[in-house]
């Protein structure tokens, strides 16, 4: 109803949404799918949004996001609950196609073993800022053998 009476005061006014889902796979030594889970909703946070908004200028003074990490706790506002130790990785694929950005990272076996409960984007190696979050999916039990893939997909409309 408040949308209504506002695009009555002001017909050009637009609202720029964001959707955001996360599909996490883990793969055995064989490189076999052994979990599949899909995540549609997630939390963009303030860093999310700040930084977002600030690589519009010409000169951004925010670091963009260049790292995930797993863990097995509840996110905060600006952390996961529980970073499993030495799980944050590099994006192994950060893409664009037009409204759609598309951000990819694995772990190899060995690394971000343990029962996953959340997943989180940041812009820094270690600390910083995280940008996105996501919990609330069935737990993923990565194994050392294991290989574990999460494709974060944004899409402005």
């Amino acid at each position: 109803m408040i949308t209504k009476f506002l695009k009555r005061i002001n017909p050009f006014a637009s609202k720029i949404r964001l959707r955001v889902q996360v599909e996490i796979k883990l793969f055995d030594e064989r490189g076999d799918l052994k979990e599949n889970r899909f995540i549609p909703k997630n939390t963009v946070t303030t860093a999310g949004k700040n930084g977002s908004a600030d690589q519009i200028l010409a000169a951004p003074s925010l670091a963009k996001p260049g790292w995930m990490a797993v863990g097995t706790g509840s996110p905060g506002a600006n952390a996961l609950g529980s970073e499993i130790g030495s799980s944050r990785v590099a994006l192994s694929s950060k893409t664009r196609s037009n409204a759609i950005i598309t951000m990819v990272a694995s772990w190899n076996p060995g690394t971000g073993t343990g029962n996953i409960t959340e997943v989180g984007v940041f812009d820094a190696s270690s600390s910083g800022n995280m940008w996105l979050s996501a919990t609330g999916f069935t737990t993923v039990p990565k194994t050392a053998a294991d290989t574990l893939e999460v494709t974060w997909t944004l899409t402005y409309a």
